[in-house]
């Protein structure tokens, strides 16, 4: 950690990082991103520089909360894959636990009546689900972006959309969130390219987004609504009330 300006700052550092960058977290955590050589005088000079960026993209996420919604396992409850609404239906005759059926998303009935076992077996289809589009996809962002496919999972990633991390030759793995998948598929597709683009460049600078720029002309716009939309994803919260 470091404190700066009366913020503390988690330390992220990385062998394959040439300059330093900062984050906001999803949960409002700060983190400084450098590389394996830098020095805590550079950090905190590059801190001190960045406070009025800093203070203003604070003051936007105060103006706009996240919004995270919590569900209950009942008939006609909102549930979205890929940018469609399903409603909740209740299945009392023992088929798949979680399954899309006709328009709706169907919930044993058994799960149904533990929230803590429904909202499990919600998390996994997600990530089945998901895991299975995303693979599909990935090989024709990786041939744009002139990169080797990585291996690719779903699973919980924190604060995070999605990670990329260096492998043995090149490969490495991309993780996406699980949560990603209620998305519309322009916006998974677009953090798909923006971790790829990572195989590349692993900082945010503006060689990054030149190339991902290559990839997705608009992807400034998709980066809005990706904010916009994912601040008010279900992100497994149940709501405990009758």
């Amino acid at each position: 950690m470091v404190v700066v300006g009366g913020r503390d700052f988690r330390v992220a550092v990385s062998a394959r990082r040439r300059r330093l960058g900062l984050t906001v977290e999803r949960d409002g955590s700060l983190v400084l991103h450098t590389p394996q050589d830098c020095d805590i005088q550079r950090a905190e000079t590059f801190l001190r520089e960045g406070q009025a960026w800093l203070a203003d993209k604070l003051r936007r996420r105060a103006e706009h909360p996240p919004a995270h919604p919590e569900r209950k396992f009942r008939d006609g409850e909102p549930f979205t894959y890929l940018g469609r609404g399903y409603r909740l239906l209740i299945d009392g005759e023992g088929q798949a636990p979680v399954r899309l059926h006709a328009g709706r998303m169907v919930i044993g009935e058994g799960l149904a009546r533990d929230p803590v076992q429904a909202r499990r077996a919600l998390v996994a289809w997600y990530r089945r689900a998901g895991q299975r589009w995303a693979q599909g996809r990935l090989q024709p962002w990786a041939a744009r972006m002139e990169v080797r496919e990585p291996d690719i999972v779903v699973r919980d990633v924190g604060n995070r959309w999605g990670t990329y991390r260096p492998g043995v030759g090149g490969q490495g793995t991309m993780a996406l969130h699980w949560a990603l998948f209620q998305l519309p598929a322009h916006l998974v597709d677009y953090v798909i390219a923006h971790e790829l683009a990572h195989i590349r460049i692993p900082g945010h600078g503006a060689d990054y987004w030149a190339l991902l720029r290559q990839a997705i002309p608009e992807c400034e716009d998709r980066k809005s609504e990706l904010d916009d939309l994912g601040r008010r994803l279900w992100l497994g919260g149940v709501d405990g009330g009758a």
